[in-house]
């Protein structure tokens, strides 16, 4: 991946689905747990929204579709079609689009692979997150580990391209289990792996159980081990570590990823979906534009019916703003925030915005490189990220 390739992102496009068969313990999405779905309803509505959505985007070229959740595999898989179909009418779309479908492993969803893959979906990202069943029942999942290596399976035989998902640094984890299971997972792997590890996020229910006490994760010493073994591991099985928790060798890169950490524009449908949108002004001028969609389902759908679409904000984006979201985005990366995208989205280079004795502080221990390409991470920044922002932004630090 070259620095320019990031001044010609294509359009993208985040469809969500926001239903589930249960609520997993460690997940803050916007998911919802529905005896039933009227899918012809919530086909016309996503339909509906997503021609809103291309009325204030003509011209775009759209290089990435992601049907996101929930669990949107369990949408009717002519609901995917004909949102495809209504993209394709809608935009031009590059010769390598890449479409995806997050999916789980439960038999239900293995099944309609091929039917999803017949209208239009290229590539699935499955969501495993263990391969041992011990884990896989405290982690919440509905799924075994048999049903999970099955579902690896179908999609080596009907996509081209898949990936999936992992969690680490779970309680008790064990750095020689990790290890093992690691290496049986980049056996079947197709090119792309993401490995996770295991946070306690507000308003889950791991979050009440960690703050009783009841749940207890790796101390900062043990996560760092399973981390090293996770570059290992990767690095050996060559699937690079091109994002802090995405692997992949060279050209399984997420293209719809992408979009998001090369700051580029993209278009959200669906209940609770946020959009980053170039919004043409009636003189011309195009205003960088946070949107969020409604995240409740229901007054979402009511309002789409209603209105044609759920949006619930819209929030001018300021050069503060952009400027925060394009580092925080960008140094996720293996690759440098060009130059010229700093001047693109603010208009000056790195070191007239950024505060140069924090900047030249974080060059000087090893976390950052900052040169005539742009603006980058090392591996060890990388590694604690979270750390270079908290002192590249918080004027407290």
């Amino acid at each position: 991946m070259s620095a320019t390739s990031a001044e010609t992102v294509p359009f993208g496009i985040y469809i969500h689905w926001p239903f589930c068969l249960s609520k997993c313990p460690y997940c803050d999405f916007n998911s919802h747990v529905a005896n039933s779905v009227d899918h012809v309803r919530w086909r016309k509505a996503l339909r509906a929204e997503l021609a809103a959505g291309a009325a204030r985007h003509p011209g775009r070229a759209v290089g990435s579709v992601f049907f996101g959740g929930g669990t949107p595999s369990l949408m009717d898989p002519e609901t995917a079609g004909a949102l495809i179909d209504d993209i394709k009418t809608f935009w031009n779309v590059t010769d390598d689009i890449e479409i995806t479908l997050e999916a789980n492993p439960g038999t239900v969803e293995i099944d309609r692979f091929s039917a999803f893959a017949a209208n239009g979906i290229n590539r699935v990202s499955i969501g495993i997150q263990a391969l041992n069943d011990r884990d896989l029942k405290f982690l919440g999942r509905l799924h075994s580990a048999e049903e999970a290596m099955r579902a690896l399976d179908v999609a080596t035989s009907v996509f081209d391209r898949f990936s999936f998902d992992l969690i680490y640094a779970r309680p008790e984890h064990d750095p020689k289990a990790w290890r093992k299971e690691l290496r049986q997972g980049l056996a079947i792997a197709n090119g792309h792996i993401s490995l996770y590890q295991l946070t306690i996020e507000p308003g889950t229910q791991f979050y009440t159980l960690h703050q009783r006490g009841e749940l207890v994760v790796p101390d900062e010493d043990l996560a760092t081990e399973l981390y090293e073994i996770t570059q290992e591991e990767t690095q050996a099985a060559g699937y690079g570590c091109y994002e802090v928790s995405n692997h992949a060798k060279p050209g399984q890169e997420s293209r719809h990823n992408l979009v998001y950490w090369r700051y580029g524009d993209y278009l959200g449908i669906g209940p609770g979906a946020h959009g980053r949108e170039a919004i043409i002004q009636p003189d011309g001028t195009t205003v960088p534009t946070a949107v969020r969609r409604h995240r409740a389902p229901d007054i979402w759908l009511d309002r789409v019916e209603k209105a044609g679409n759920g949006t619930q904000e819209e929030i001018v984006l300021e050069a503060d703003e952009r400027l925060l979201e394009m580092v925080m985005m960008g140094l996720r990366l293996n690759e440098t925030i060009p130059t010229a995208r700093f001047e693109r989205i603010i208009g000056k280079g790195p070191r007239d915005v950024l505060d140069n004795a924090r900047l030249e502080t974080l060059i000087g221990s090893g976390d950052l490189i900052c040169d005539s390409a742009g603006l980058r991470t090392t591996d060890q920044g990388r590694n604690r990220l979270n750390g270079v922002l908290g002192y590249l932004f918080d004027p407290a630090a």
